[in-house]
């Protein structure tokens, strides 16, 4: 082989390096589609049935999936506009998921005919498209058989090379038959092209061409190249980069199907043209690469999304409303995110679908059912009312009491009734409550004088509390601290407008005089039964016995909780009430020393805790 057809050879294996894509989409090098995304459904089928009526292979290839797309998104749109929902399965099956040969069934879909109408027009393009596609293969076949009978006749043109006038003639008519044949079968792309590359060179190597044609031939081929390079220069100036790409694509092809330039000229232009084609495929990449990043942004975000939807499917208890705006929020967010790469897309999507499809049917069933579960709660309110009127003349204060609040926690168990109902059934009930409450406070209003009479001795308590001079020992004043504390609770009732301000007088006074015997009392008692608990541990089984003594703990912790939120609640339902003054002083006192109680466990609690990781 010639120095020059070695050059050229090594001119192509360049070409082959600088990663130029032979199977670049039309849909991915085409960004010059109409928007069909502003089109209504009649206008995008309108717009297929003229695309098929074309004929037009390339267009159909670029545009069928596009229009597709953009017809369910608008079909979708418009079923939500007016508010249309799936018919159930009892009613009759809409034409749009039944066999299009069953003209007998009427579907209650309004849309079930447009979307018939479409999809008949987009069977016709994928049987059109599956019959290019035969022609196609069936054609690259046949250039195949045409191309290997040009390769033979180039063989047994180098073998004969007596006659140089007729010889390159006819080397020239075999290369423009070669030109004119289309592609052949990707497989045997590659091996006939290197065999034609092959021959090629080895005819230039061989042949003895005289200096004039073969100078006049080189400098042609020349200006061919030096035209290639300016047009892909000219490529690094476009803003749509795979507008640009494909273009380069078919200037390599012209390129590839040009003869040699001189050899001092060779490598010159050659560097000029790969240079060219290195920024553009560089700008390629990076696009492409851009792209890749931003789907996996898109599936990751578009996954989180499914997660927070199935987690909303998955709670058993739901509050529907709140819930459904939740669900709305998330389509909402999945609409403003991208696409994810072509394979994960539509598996994202499906997975969504089924998601979203899995709560609104989870509501559908839920609201089919309510009106029976209302009519249930109204049942059993009404007899919670009977329950309530049988005590409200009760005169057993206590134990009525405790009755009714037990009869107001199951109503506030029970669920919802019907609006029409909910008010009245609600009056009911309350006027019974009012009633024995009223009852109770006319009853308890009779000790007033008493109150009077303790909140003079809370205020002269707290006066001598103020007076209090404190002792040089420390166990004196420990002594004065529990004695006023209990004489304080000795004292009765007050009353109820003067309650918050002496107990908050009493705080101030024990804790401006006592606040750091308070605190020691407090750590003393915490560090008896830590050694209680060094005591127990040191015994034969004491972790056993631990483990039981916190779990009674945290038992009567969590039971303690329980009952401050019911009394809490409570104290928010009697304050309705008239004259419920003595009650509620009774569950605040009752609930305050719950509190203080809560917080000596939860410090019992953590000392086992910390015991236990030691």
């Amino acid at each position: 082989m010639s120095p020059e057809m070695l050059d050229s050879a090594a001119s192509e294996e360049q070409f082959k390096d600088d990663g130029v894509l032979e199977n670049t989409t039309e849909s991915e090098l085409n960004n010059n589609n109409p928007d069909y995304t502003q089109m209504s459904l009649m206008e995008l089928i309108q717009a297929f049935q003229e695309m098929l009526n074309r004929g037009d292979q390339q267009e159909m290839y670029r545009n069928a999936d596009v229009i597709k797309a953009a017809f369910y998104k608008v079909l979708k749109k418009e079923k939500i506009a007016i508010g249309f929902q799936a018919p159930s399965e009892d009613e009759t099956t809409p034409v749009d998921v039944q066999d299009d040969s069953d003209d007998s069934k009427v579907s209650v879909n309004p849309f079930a005919e447009v979307e018939r109408g479409f999809k008949s027009l987009y069977t016709q393009y994928k049987t059109l498209r599956a019959s290019y596609v035969q022609v196609l293969e069936r054609q690259k076949e046949e250039n195949l058989v045409q191309k290997t009978r040009i390769l033979d006749e180039l063989k047994l043109l180098i073998e004969n090379q007596d006659d140089l006038q007729h010889i390159f003639p006819a080397f020239r008519e075999l290369q423009n038959k070669w030109k004119v044949v289309g592609p052949v079968p990707q497989a045997r792309n590659k091996d006939i092209w290197d065999t034609y590359q092959f021959l090629v060179e080895k005819f230039y190597d061989f042949v003895k061409i005289n200096n004039e044609l073969r100078d006049l031939d080189l400098r042609k081929n020349l200006e061919l190249k030096q035209a290639l390079c300016v047009k892909a220069e000219s490529l690094a100036d476009e803003t749509n980069v795979v507008s640009a790409f494909n273009k380069l694509q078919k200037l390599h092809e012209e390129w590839r199907e040009l003869g040699p330039v001189s050899k001092e000229q060779r490598e010159e232009i050659w560097e000029r043209f790969r240079k060219a084609t290195s920024i553009i495929n560089k700008k390629q990449q990076d696009y492409f690469e851009t792209q890749k990043d931003s789907q996996k942004q898109n599936l990751t975000l578009k996954t989180e999304i499914c997660e927070k939807c199935e987690a909303i499917v998955a709670l058993e208890n739901k509050d529907w409303n709140a819930l459904t705006k939740e669900i709305e929020s998330l389509q909402a967010e999945w609409k403003s995110i991208g696409f994810a790469s072509k394979k994960d897309n539509q598996k994202i999507y499906d997975r969504f679908r089924a998601a979203c499809d899995a709560f609104y049917g989870a509501k559908r069933e839920y609201y089919s059912q309510f009106k029976n579960t209302m009519q249930e709660n109204y049942e059993k309110k009404i007899a919670l009312c009977e329950q309530a009127e049988a005590l409200k003349d009760s005169q057993d204060w206590k134990k009525t009491t405790d009755q009714l609040i037990s009869l107001q926690k199951k109503w506030k168990e029970i669920g919802p009734v019907a609006r029409k109902q909910s008010d009245a059934v609600w009056k009911r009930f309350r006027a019974a409550c009012d009633f024995f409450f009223e009852n109770k406070s006319k009853h308890y209003s009779e000790v007033d004088e008493e109150y009077e009479i303790n909140l003079k001795k809370k205020l002269e308590l707290i006066e001598e509390i103020n007076e209090f001079k404190l002792d040089v020992k420390q166990s004196e004043n420990i002594d004065a601290l529990k004695d006023f504390q209990g004489r304080w609770a000795e004292i009765g009732f007050v009353p109820l407008k003067e309650k918050e301000r002496v107990q908050a007088a009493y705080r101030h006074a024990i804790d401006q005089k006592f606040a750091e015997y308070k605190s020691a009392e407090n750590e003393n008692r915490l560090n008896n039964y830590k050694k209680h608990l060094k005591d127990i541990k040191s015994a034969g089984k004491g972790d056993k016995i631990i483990r039981v003594e916190r779990d009674k703990l945290v038992q009567k912790f969590r039971k303690m909780e329980a009952d401050i939120a019911v009394w809490e609640n409570n104290m928010g339902f009697f304050a309705k009430s008239k004259n419920a003054d003595v009650l509620i002083n009774e569950l605040e006192k009752k609930i305050a020393a719950a509190k203080q109680e809560l917080a000596q466990l939860e410090e019992k609690i953590k000392i086992i805790d910390k015991q236990q990781e030691e």
